[in-house]
C-alpha cells in the first residue's frame, strides 16, 4: 500500500525556516518525482517543487524560488523542503506526493500536477508576523 507521510510543520515567526519531510513506504519511492503543494485558508492547493527520481531535475515556483529548497534522501525513503525567510503568506497547509509515471523529471510543473496521484495527509504550517 503506498503511503506519504509529512512531518516537521509548526509554527514560526515571519523570516523563520522549518524543514518538511515526506516519507515513502510501500512502493519504490526512489523511481516517481515528488512534488510538494500548499493549500492556503480559503485558496485552492498549489503546487510549490518537484524533484525527480534521483534529485538531477527540480523545478520551483516563482513564490518559493529562492527561499524553499528540495532534496532526497532515497535510501531513506525521504524528500525534504527546505524552507527559509518564511512569510505570513506561506501559510498553509503542506502536501507531498508521488507523480504516477515514473521518471518523470518536472518538466511543465503546473500542467502535470493532475499527474500527482498519491497523495501525503498534509502538515500545517503557520507563519506569523
Amino acid at each position: 500500500q503506498m503511503q506519504l507521510v509529512e512531518s516537521g510543520g509548526g509554527s514560526v515567526q515571519s523570516g523563520g525556516s522549518l524543514r518538511l519531510s515526506c516519507t515513502a513506504s510501500g512502493f519504490t519511492s526512489e523511481r516517481f518525482a515528488i512534488g510538494w503543494f500548499r493549500q492556503a485558508p480559503g485558496k485552492e492547493r498549489e503546487g510549490l517543487s518537484c524533484i525527480n527520481y534521483n534529485g538531477a531535475s527540480t523545478h520551483y515556483e516563482d513564490s518559493v524560488k529562492g527561499r524553499f529548497t528540495i532534496s532526497r534522501d532515497n535510501d531513506k525513503h525521504t524528500v525534504y523542503l527546505q524552507m527559509s525567510s518564511l512569510k505570513p503568506e506561506d501559510t498553509g497547509v503542506y502536501y507531498c506526493a508521488a507523480h504516477a509515471h515514473p521518471y518523470y523529471y518536472c518538466a511543465n510543473f503546473v500542467a502535470a500536477q493532475v499527474g500527482f496521484t498519491s497523495w501525503g495527509q498534509g502538515t500545517q504550517v503557520t507563519v506569523s508576523s
